[in-house]
């Protein structure tokens, strides 16, 4: 029988097997560590405190693919990776594992690791576990928990797009998808996505790895806030539920690192001509009574201001019976014709987005039916387990059980395909489940709701793409998401979530975008001119399109408290600026989107980045400034302040630079001082690029 772990005495491993690529370690305790030589670039670290898997599944390693299967890819699965040969060498004290560019060194007694990445020809320790306690073999209740040595100088980044500064060193950052509308982009905490994954660079002028903690669980990230007199400097992850399985992914470049995370969670969606353009919405026109004609009034706007557009995201007020929202319910008093409203929108070369929601109203007209289905999250008697959603009760779709998902695909189809609608804006999708008597069908094996929320998230996408497939195979199937987890790029475009109006969010917004790029997720963009709050001023809508029209999502949409709509018109001070800039994306900027979206498809290259991801050797590419890279050779310098007519603009060291307007040549490494009015935001080409 297995000895239990204490404190004063930790487990100690042995090493059982290596074959497949595969070295299992088991321990007196009966803890089992497992090592993976995945790629040279790629080792697999995982650790499971009984021996067993709690979620044998996972939903976002697809190395190189374009999906997984519904059910999961069982977490045993090597297909996808070389799995070359390594050099291993055990001691009666540790195992040493080690490939061309990663090296991965284990202390037997209490299971300590070190990793380490090959630069040139020498090895540097990128990676090591504090030593004291730096798992949880059972004495704090078995969680997935990884404390590793924090040293002087790291800087963090990734994980998804939490609020604040580029780096995260010295935060605390939850993982928990929820509707955080309004929330303030310097400090709100979870927002909308899961993406477990660090981007590390070992101190200021280091090198860089990357570390994915592959769980669907509700997790947080210390990355230096909390501190113990008893551990030294550490950081760590702690998730609430499942297992620890960590990829570790060597660089030493951010652009290595990251690009091969991206190709890990999988093959980045294509995405359609028509969907760079500008994009209008706004929660107002479905909202109104008389909502078929008030989207009619925004076509002959366009027109009459010739403004490019061609889509539409339809909000979900066209579902609504008073007050409330059901998905795929027509309002026919405000679309008395739906199918003619579609088709006025395609004969102006306007796609429509319509807007739906994984869970149903009590009231809803489809949820008895439904719970005899037993489509929904269930207690373990069968009935719906009812959450907060919206103005009211409802229960969430689970799309773990097979009827679910059929139901689904008809209804994406019946209702909105089959009336002419484009592609599916797939909303409030963060599953804040909250009961631990929820339980997910599991595709017959059940499990908590809760501990594995994002995985309805990921399923309801992968369900609106594969009805979006069947009805159009000769397309390229086009989704938006709000919420989402590793893997989101396979499926759908992203934003980030409904922002408040304020200068303060434009500049945020910022880091938040580069984050979530370097977290595997490129297509994406914010919502120009803030979601919730006031209106915007004339000054500040200009600035926040001047952003908008270098982001690969360029999108209005807005629900101001005022009950005003944000529309590019708005302003007439403006109006000739905004329309300027809409032409200046279509013409100039469109087709550098297309070309770096199909890279990012190919070659997993983020399409928007910071200033170090191209130039790491600057020490000033690491400064908390708002100038970001579009593509290797652009650098946009937005405006984030009111009242300026001028920016000063550092341009990065390594490269002489073009100014995107008057063709003046500076050299990098250069402060320089560039007229910034409403219709030309400074950018800037390197001189060498076409």
């Amino acid at each position: 029988m297995p000895r239990v772990a204490t404190f004063d005495a930790p487990p100690r491993f042995s090493l059982k097997s290596y074959e497949d690529g595969r070295l299992r370690l088991v321990s007196d305790t009966g803890a089992l560590a497992l090592i993976e030589v995945l790629e040279h670039d790629i080792l697999r670290f995982v650790m499971l405190p009984d021996g067993v898997w709690r979620h044998p599944k996972t939903w976002a390693i697809a190395p190189g693919q374009d999906d997984v299967p519904a059910e999961g890819r069982d977490r045993m699965e090597l297909d996808g990776f070389q799995r070359p040969p390594a050099s291993v060498v055990q001691t009666e004290d540790e195992v040493v594992v080690e490939t061309a560019k990663l090296r991965l060194e284990v202390r037997l007694l209490g299971l300590r690791c070190r990793w380490l990445q090959k630069t040139g020809d020498a090895w540097r320790v990128i990676q090591e576990d504090r030593p004291t306690q730096a798992y949880d073999f059972g004495w704090w209740g078995g969680k997935p928990r990884h404390y590793v040595a924090r040293r002087p100088g790291d800087r963090l980044f990734g994980l998804g797009e939490p609020a604040g500064p580029l780096d995260h060193s010295g935060r605390r950052i939850r993982l928990s998808n929820m509707d955080a509308m309004g929330y303030d982009a310097r400090t709100s905490d979870p927002l909308y996505k899961h993406i477990p994954f660090l981007l590390v660079q070992n101190g200021a002028g280091g090198g860089f790895f990357g570390a994915f903690y592959d769980t669907l669980s509700d997790a947080v990230f210390d990355l230096g806030c909390e501190h113990s007199n008893y551990h030294g400097p550490y950081r760590y992850f702690a998730a609430e539920h499942g297992d620890l399985d960590l990829y570790v992914i060597a660089g030493p470049t951010a652009a290595e690192a990251t690009r091969r995370f991206t190709w890990l969670t999988g093959r980045p969606a294509e995405t359609p001509d028509w969907a760079l353009s500008y994009s209008g919405s706004t929660m107002s026109y479905t909202d109104a009574p008389d909502a078929q004609a008030r989207m009619g009034v925004f076509l002959d706007e366009i027109a009459r201001h010739d403004m490019p557009c061609r889509s539409f995201h339809l909000s979900s007020g066209y579902t609504s019976i008073k007050n409330k929202r059901y998905v795929f319910h027509w309002n026919r008093e405000k679309f008395p014709d739906p199918e003619r409203f579609i088709a006025d929108y395609q004969a102006r070369d306007v796609r429509v987005i319509a807007n739906i929601k994984p869970a149903l109203l009590r009231d809803h007209p489809e949820f008895e039916r439904l719970a005899e289905m037993g489509a929904f999250l269930s207690d373990a008697a069968g009935r719906p387990v009812l959450e907060q959603f919206w103005d009211d009760l409802g229960a969430y779709l689970d799309f773990t059980r097979p009827e679910t998902r059929d139901w689904w695909r008809e209804q994406v189809s019946v209702q909105l395909l089959q009336k002419g609608v484009a592609a599916t804006w797939n909303d409030n999708n963060e599953y804040e489940v909250t009961q631990g008597a929820s339980l997910a069908h599991g595709f017959g094996e059940p499990f908590r709701a809760l501990e594995m929320k994002p995985l309805q998230t990921l399923l309801m996408l992968k369900t609106s793409r594969e009805a979006q497939l069947a009805h159009a195979p000769e397309a390229p199937p086009f989704l938006v998401t709000r919420a989402g987890f590793a893997g989101l790029q396979r499926y759908a475009q992203t934003w980030s979530g409904d922002n408040y109006t304020s200068w303060a969010s434009l500049k945020w917004n910022i880091r938040m975008g580069l984050s979530l790029a370097l977290s595997g997720v490129s297509s994406s963009g914010h919502d120009i001119g803030g979601f919730a709050g006031p209106r915007p001023d004339a000054e500040l809508f200009a600035r926040w399109v001047g952003l908008g029209v270098f982001l690969p999502r360029f999108s209005i949409h807005s629900w101001n408290d005022d009950q005003t709509v944000n529309e590019p018109w708005m302003h007439e001070a403006v109006r000739d600026d905004i329309r300027q800039l809409m032409h200046f994306r279509e013409a100039q900027i469109i087709p550098v989107l297309k070309q770096l979206l199909a890279r990012y498809r190919h070659d997993y290259e983020p399409v928007t980045r910071p200033i170090f991801f191209d130039f790491p050797d600057d020490p000033h590419a690491y400064e908390e400034r708002e100038e970001f890279m579009l593509g290797p050779d652009l650098l946009v310098a937005p405006v984030v302040e009111p009242g300026r007519t001028t920016l000063s603009v550092r341009l990065p060291v390594g490269a002489s630079w073009r100014d995107g307007w008057s063709g003046e040549v500076f050299e990098g490494g250069a402060e320089v001082e560039r007229p910034a009015p409403f219709a030309r935001p400074p950018f800037f080409h390197r001189a060498s690029a076409v």
